[in-house]
């Protein structure tokens, strides 16, 4: 009786599972998974070297080669799917949600079309706004200047304008509001934070808003001012602007 040798095992195809698992196992883990994708990357080209040997006849144990492709094509596709999530949670943590539509007290007569058509371009572009205009960020907060007066006069001589505004709560989440969320920003677009004015009256303070809550308050600025802003979050960018000019 003939004696047949035993084809080798292929030890790229073991390499490949061996990094697939690993890089599957740790494609999830925000940081260390740039180091799972490198890993997938070479067990991709591992189990695609163990596949062309045993298709060529020189090694043995196809299974194992196509096993080290799809876990390492898994690995790749998590750790793009995770890192692309977790990038849009940092982006939301630090700029917060972006304005959905914009509307004016009149907009209740409005024709739904209208209506429509004027939350779309306000979605595009919440700057330049007119006083009496509500913001509705994405997470259903809503923020309006109400009202803006100037020619008011600090306890030393300077100059004040008063800006009234208003928060309104149509989320389901609890949400923060603060008197440094408001920015004045005058003709040369010099931009400030609300100051003390010693006459101030109901001046905005800081807390948390329940949902379908409200809360309006005035908040004072040096100066005059060309425009109001209002920032979600302390490291982001300008939510919504309004002109007061």
């Amino acid at each position: 009786m003939g004696y047949s040798e035993q084809k080798p095992l292929s030890v790229a195809a073991i390499i490949g599972v061996v990094l697939g698992a690993i890089a599957v196992l740790t494609s999830f883990m925000p940081i260390i998974n740039n180091g799972s994708f490198i890993l997938a990357l070479i067990g991709a080209v591992a189990g695609i070297v163990g596949l062309v040997g045993v298709l060529r006849g020189k090694k043995r144990s196809k299974p194992l080669a196509i096993i080290a492709l799809a876990l390492n094509v898994i690995a790749v596709a998590v750790v793009i799917a995770t890192q692309s999530m977790y990038s849009a949670a940092i982006d939301d943590a630090v700029n917060g949600p972006a304005v959905a539509s914009t509307s004016q007290a009149g907009d209740a007569d409005q024709a739904p079309a209208d209506q429509a058509a004027d939350q779309a371009n306000a979605a595009a572009s919440a700057t330049d706004l007119a006083v009496g205009t509500a913001a509705t960020l994405e997470n259903g907060l809503t923020v309006t200047v109400d009202s803006v007066a100037g020619g008011l006069t600090n306890y030393d001589g300077s100059a004040i304008t008063c800006v009234h505004v208003t928060y309104a709560n149509n989320g389901s989440d609890e949400v923060a509001f603060n008197m440094f969320d408001w920015s004045g920003q005058d003709a040369q677009g010099a931009q400030r934070n609300s100051t003390f004015y010693s006459d101030g009256t109901e001046q905005l303070d800081s807390g948390t808003l329940a949902a379908e809550g409200t809360v309006a308050g005035n908040v004072y600025f040096e100066g005059d001012l060309a425009k109001v802003l209002y920032t979600y979050s302390a490291f982001g960018d300008t939510s919504a602007s309004w002109n007061v000019a």
